[in-house]
């Protein structure tokens, strides 16, 4: 995993803390586990995800589409800031 891409997934994985539900850790996450069915966060907090990525990434979901289920782990979302900043995936 390059510096870059280290970088967002630890920014990411401090941003999923601060919406996460009690009881589940960040830190027992893969990258490829569910977010909503692990249990770290409900439905609605995919629109927070999206809100962080539009704020944080310079990401702009009204061009490009929400598309829930590449935002449903951690490695999809990383998937997303790569695709949209010109990188490709680790």
């Amino acid at each position: 995993m390059n510096d870059s891409r280290e970088h967002q997934r630890q920014a990411l994985l401090g941003f999923l803390r601060s919406i996460q539900k009690a009881g589940r850790p960040v830190t027992d996450l893969t990258d490829s586990d569910s977010l909503v069915a692990s249990g770290l966060i409900d439905s609605l907090a995919i629109l927070q995800i999206v809100t962080w990525l539009e704020t944080t990434c310079g990401i702009d979901f009204a061009v490009r589409g929400v598309a829930p289920e590449e935002l449903a782990t951690i490695g999809g979302i990383l998937g997303v800031i790569d695709q949209e900043s010109g990188r490709s995936p680790a």
